[in-house]
């Protein structure tokens, strides 16, 4: 302000005026204004999503909107929640879920086994399969609501489906345009990618050539290329090859689906493809993957045992050419009857759903091979001439599941989808892959940090994606927020009884509406189709 006037008169007052007014001006911008709010959730452990440590403070929410973290002044509150001794997070975002069909059911679009696990967000569209026409999908999820946000991707397969058909070939030169296009409507609709399913049919029939092409397109409008890749055995090492060429082609982030070694004989085999994967990223490769935290996966009995090439066409056309007397049905029974010798003659497959006969469901094809006296191989010939199974196959490594869990790349995603308990016995990952990671894996036996696992469900997935306004903990985000106990919070389904909602979640908030209360679920169905704005085209 410079020095006082130097007569010591009137001046000297005004001076001394304007210095308080100064003073009590600086006084009112460093003191915060009282913050009004919906809900104050007051004193809890708060986990903003990112690298810090949690913090005890107050999170403020107002209409759908994050408006304060931390200690803030407090103003007119119209609903105060208790939150000592508990953590607030972000709601967990579950970056690979099947919902697609579910989410549209009345009987299951609440997705009450994902609230009760914390999560707000569920991306679909996953292993190349799913609605290929995002914008109409989206609207129905508007129009009828649902108990979660749903993101999307572009499924491959689905999409080769509709433009070239079910059989092995490559796609003709109209073909790939009209995929492109597809590829192209898709970005505009808001997609956030695109999946691939490369053991499923016919996603499996596009080799890498075509993959790239149609990945140049999501790339060109910010889009992220998500793979169940080829092979998760023994040829583990050269699908990481694969996605790293596409990544590199394409110029795409790319991003490895329920990463693992899955199959007693290539056991470990992730720890290479790790290293390998960590060159790439030194050479600015952008690599992330996800990770169910259990040691079984869960698809059909067919994907399972018979090889994708003999799965080529109708199920009539399969079951004929691998009973036929020629040179491709024998090779394709020698590979099933070593996938069956590596599954302990099937006693790691466990039915999870068979429409035939309900009572398998549980049971595993060894048993019920030997009840019926037949091998296993004739069961699964049996199985699929029915129409098919969906199985558990109990084949993944617990020193692999909790060595891929530890990196800052890798996360939480369910592979599940939403469901109501039943007659089935599904994979219990639908409803306890996240309290599974956060309570057995991080609180009780510590193989990973508190905040690395609420970071891997929150603020890692939302930038694997490019969300910018949810999976933080951040004035202006939305409210999509957990409260849990860290005490309690933990999964309760198992193998032989999945259908059990995970235990320690106390509130969940979605677009700032409250979907779990008191650990009971309201019924309010708050959930969005989440549009991702694409780049503009060239």
């Amino acid at each position: 302000m410079g020095s006082a006037p130097a007569d010591g008169g009137e001046g000297s007052a005004k001076f001394a005026q304007l210095r308080g007014n100064v003073a009590a001006l600086r006084d009112a911008i460093a003191k915060p204004r009282p913050i009004d709010a919906d809900v104050l959730l007051r004193g809890g452990l708060v986990f903003v999503g990112d690298d810090s440590e949690p913090k005890v403070g107050n999170v403020a929410i107002k209409d759908d909107k994050v408006i304060a973290v931390g200690d803030f002044p407090l103003g007119e509150i119209v609903w105060t929640i208790d939150c000592e001794g508990l953590a607030i997070s972000p709601g967990f975002i579950d970056l690979h879920n099947h919902s697609d069909n579910p989410i549209q059911r009345p009987a299951t679009r609440s997705a009450a086994n994902y609230l009760t696990q914390g999560c707000t967000t569920l991306v679909t569209g996953n292993c190349g399969s799913g609605p290929v026409i995002a914008g109409a999908y989206y609207d129905k999820i508007d129009e009828q609501g649902a108990g979660v946000n749903i993101a999307h991707l572009l499924p491959q397969g689905s999409l080769r489906s509709r433009v070239v058909g079910e059989t092995d070939r490559p796609a003709t030169e109209d073909e790939m345009k009209q995929m492109k296009d597809l590829t192209d409507r898709a970005m505009t609709e808001g997609v956030w990618g695109m999946s691939t399913g490369l053991i499923y049919t016919p996603g499996s029939f596009a080799d890498t050539d075509e993959l790239v092409e149609i990945a140049s397109v999501v790339s060109k409008r910010g889009g992220i290329y998500a793979s169940h890749m080829r092979n998760e055995g023994t040829e583990l090492l050269e699908a990481i090859e694969e996605i790293l060429a596409i990544q590199s082609r394409a110029n795409i982030p790319v991003h490895i689906s329920h990463f693992k070694s899955s199959g007693q004989d290539s056991w470990g085999l992730v720890r290479i493809a790790i290293e390998n994967i960590k060159a790439a990223q030194k050479k600015g490769a952008i690599v992330t993957a996800d990770q169910y935290p259990y040691t079984a996966s869960s698809t059909s009995l067919g994907a399972t045992v018979i090889p994708s090439w003999a799965r080529s066409g109708s199920r009539a056309d399969m079951l004929t050419r691998i009973q036929s007397d020629t040179e491709a049905g024998a090779r394709a029974r020698e590979a099933m009857q070593h996938k069956l010798k590596i599954t302990d003659n099937g006693h790691r497959i466990q039915i999870a759903h068979f429409s035939r006969n309900p009572s398998w469901a549980g049971r595993r094809l060894d048993e019920i091979a030997a009840e019926k006296g037949i091998s296993t191989f004739d069961l699964v010939i049996e199985i699929e001439e029915a129409g098919g199974a969906q199985i558990v196959n109990h084949s993944i490594n617990e020193d692999d599941v909790r060595y891929v869990m530890t990196f800052p790349w890798v996360a939480t995603a369910s592979d599940g989808g939403a469901k109501i308990p039943g007659a089935s016995v599904p994979h219990p990952r639908s409803y306890g892959t996240f309290s599974r990671k956060i309570g057995l894996y991080s609180v009780r036996e510590k193989i990973i940090s508190l905040n690395h696992a609420v970071r891997s469900s929150t603020g890692l997935p939302a930038d694997i994606l490019g969300m910018t306004d949810r999976g933080y903990l951040r004035p202006g985000q939305v409210a999509d927020i957990a409260v849990w106990d860290p005490k309690t919070f933990l999964d309760t389904a198992t193998f032989i009884k999945p259908h059990q909602y995970s235990e320690g979640i106390k509130y969940v908030f979605v677009n700032g509406e409250v979907a779990l209360s008191e650990g009971h679920l309201t019924g309010a169905l708050p959930g969005k189709a989440l549009r991702k704005v694409p780049k503009p085209a060239e």
